[in-house]
């Protein structure tokens, strides 16, 4: 493996690249087109960027006790140092990219990121490792509204939806990772309400997500809203049943929970109601 591509194993490809792409079909559905369009994708990859680095970086001794040699760290493709680096370059990147879109655009995304980082250290192992998926992921979308020309105020039903998508990305993210978090002594929310109570959480929370994207915004359901929040409906037992039967790591709910999301976005974009 090239260290470059080590370097973008690290920083966690995966979910980063799944936020950034829907964030940016956010932005091109409330109307940004151009240089602003590519500035509200440049910073958001950035912070997505930084948050996989730094989570990473911090979790390479406890991802050795566990054996998770498919970790670039863990397996030696990339020196903990790059990965600190590129974590600390790209944290920087973030206000300077999203400057151009204005001062409230720009603190939105910066205080986004910075309270990702607040996950990865110190509120991990804690109870409270929800609150910065709640708050980062309910500040993205006023990020996006905020950065269109005069500023003007994100609606209340968007920001509640980034924050339910948020939280229950929270938990079927953890889920892969119950038994080897648990062997090396990460204590967050999920792992206290154990891998059922995670399960419900997340699709608790994803389905009131949608129920947030359809109901929330003025005037009566869509046809899209309707047949969004019947996608959702099915798309999340689905990913719990294959995460059941799956052996070795379950991915599945984690994948339908990125469904879901981009699933609510995309209905977003044909709305085009997020202002």
């Amino acid at each position: 493996m090239s260290r470059v591509l080590a370097l973008i194993r690290s920083a966690h490809p995966e979910p980063g690249g799944a936020v950034t792409l829907a964030i940016t079909l956010l932005a091109l559905g409330a109307g940004h087109r151009g240089w602003r369009l590519a500035a509200v994708a440049a910073a958001v990859a950035a912070s997505q960027l930084t948050v996989g680095w730094v989570n990473d970086r911090l979790d390479a001794d406890r991802d050795r006790l566990a054996g998770r040699r498919d970790k670039p760290l863990v397996s030696g493709a990339v020196s903990g140092r790059t990965v600190a680096v590129a974590g600390l370059l790209s944290a920087l990147a973030v206000p300077v990219l999203a400057l151009p879109l204005g001062g409230p655009a720009a603190l939105a995304i910066t205080v986004a990121t910075g309270v990702a980082l607040l996950y990865d250290w110190p509120l991990k192992s804690t109870v409270f490792s929800l609150l910065p998926y709640l708050i980062a992921f309910g500040l993205l979308p006023a990020f996006v509204v905020l950065a269109l020309p005069g500023a003007p105020a994100p609606p209340w039903w968007l920001i509640a939806a980034g924050a339910l998508l948020g939280g229950g990305a929270h938990f079927a993210n953890v889920l892969p990772d119950l038994a080897d978090d648990a062997a090396t002594g990460v204590r967050g929310l999920p792992h206290r309400i154990g891998a059922a109570g995670s399960q419900l959480a997340a699709a608790a929370l994803l389905l009131g997500a949608t129920a947030t994207l359809v109901l929330g915004p003025p005037g009566p359901p869509s046809w899209s809203g309707l047949a969004a929040g019947a996608a959702a409906v099915v798309v999340l037992p689905l990913g719990w049943y294959a995460a059941r039967r799956a052996e070795g790591r379950p991915v599945a709910l984690f994948r339908a929970v990125i469904v879901v999301a981009l699933i609510d976005v995309l209905l977003l974009v044909l709305s085009g109601r997020v202002t």
